[in-house]
């Protein structure tokens, strides 16, 4: 019974409604929705009701509230919401269920009632360690080019990337944590019967086979203006939300400000001081509300601690003496292309952009230095710690 109510109240609430959070919150799923009822035939019973639970300001804005939500009742019977879901292969998540994503609670009055999935990946799981990508939908081949190797850095060492499943920025993101073998959730405006916008369902359908996409909203529900940003606080609930491109008035930056609000870290990657595609992230920088971030390894290391291989890659970058060191440029290309995922000759040849003959050579090479491993048809690094160079 607790479900259902979760269910009809993502149909009958919109998104980041905060009466209808406050009065879930106060009374329960349940009692809350039955409050409905009364609400719709007498609304100074109803207002008695809520007597001492809260100021008075409060319950005038819950009881105001009801009208709209009065009008909804007929389109949230929960067995007909399932229905529609299970016609389009979607599942839902309630809260309290055992994939809802924890971090989503931070939102606090606004937090979703229900989600509504599509996808073979756990939706929990998929936020649990995750990156949110962002930005301007008419992006430049520069920001593209940075999305996707942001994504895909990301995406090869075991994190999700978030996003909007928009043009521009959220498309390049999601095409770079695909490309790297990755997971990644796209979370829709709308209901997920619909993978919008349509130039991208091709691309939505691929996220679905490597991920997910997620919505608040049931299946059915259109994709209205206003609900592309509620929606933004969703995403901005990931680990670490990244702008990459963004104008002075972007949607990219609300997410971005969500996430400062719930205390989430912030990157914004830096463009040409002339690129108007550009402004917002320069705005957050100067006034402090993000860091700045030129590739993947800066994001991760907003994002959470560095693992042992991160680490690596990094003091390497920085010429530390902490990696391995090369003979050949060729070398080094092919090892930083294998990233920590297994990977066969013709992946690494097309990444590292070396020939096929190349790509084979170096990988001899670095086979006996002891550097990379094969793994049947593939090849894998082997990380040696520092304290294993130690005499």
């Amino acid at each position: 019974m607790s479900a259902d109510a979760w269910i009809a109240w993502s149909a009958l609430a919109e998104p980041a409604d905060a009466a209808a959070g406050w009065l879930v919150d106060t009374l329960g799923a349940q009692a809350a929705r039955e409050w409905v009822d009364v609400a719709a035939a007498d609304v100074v019973e109803a207002t008695i009701m809520l007597a001492g639970t809260a100021a008075p300001p409060t319950i005038d804005a819950a009881v105001r509230a009801s009208e709209r939500w009065v009008r909804r009742r007929e389109g949230a019977d929960p067995s007909r919401l399932r229905e529609r879901a299970e016609h389009c292969g979607a599942r839902v998540v309630t809260r309290g269920d055992g994939d809802w994503p924890d971090c989503l609670d931070a939102l606090g009055t606004q937090a979703p009632f229900a989600l509504w999935a599509r996808g073979t990946a756990s939706v929990g799981a998929l936020f649990e360690r995750s990156v949110a990508i962002v930005g301007a939908r008419s992006s430049t081949t520069y920001g593209d080019h940075v999305a996707g190797t942001i994504a895909a850095h990301a995406a090869d060492r075991g994190w999700s990337v978030v996003s909007g499943g928009a043009y521009g920025i959220d498309a390049a993101a999601h095409r770079g944590a695909l490309a790297a073998g990755g997971q990644t959730l796209a979370v829709m405006a709308g209901g997920v019967d619909r993978l919008y916008p349509a130039g991208n369902e091709d691309l939505l359908t691929r996220v679905l086979d490597q991920g997910a996409v997620l919505s608040e909203v049931p299946p059915g529900w259109a994709p209205h203006r206003s609900r592309f940003l509620t929606r933004n606080r969703l995403i901005a609930c990931a680990s670490a939300t990244v702008v990459v491109e963004a104008a002075h008035r972007s949607g990219a930056l609300s997410t971005a400000n969500r996430a400062a609000e719930m205390a989430r870290p912030v990157g914004a990657v830096p463009g040409p001081v002339t690129s108007a595609t550009s402004a917002g992230c320069h705005a957050l920088i100067r006034d402090g509300a993000a860091v700045l971030v030129t590739g993947g390894q800066d994001v991760l290391e907003l994002a959470g601690p560095l693992e042992l291989g991160d680490a690596e890659v990094d003091s390497e970058r920085a010429g530390s003496g902490g990696g391995p060191e090369f003979d050949r440029p060729e070398d080094r290309a092919v090892f930083d292309a294998l990233g920590h995922r297994a990977k066969d000759v013709e992946a690494l040849a097309g990444t590292s952009g070396l020939t096929m003959g190349e790509a084979r050579a170096a990988l001899g090479r670095l086979e006996l230095a002891g550097t990379v491993r094969r793994e049947g048809h593939r090849w894998r690094r082997n990380l040696v710690t520092k304290r294993d160079k130690t005499p």
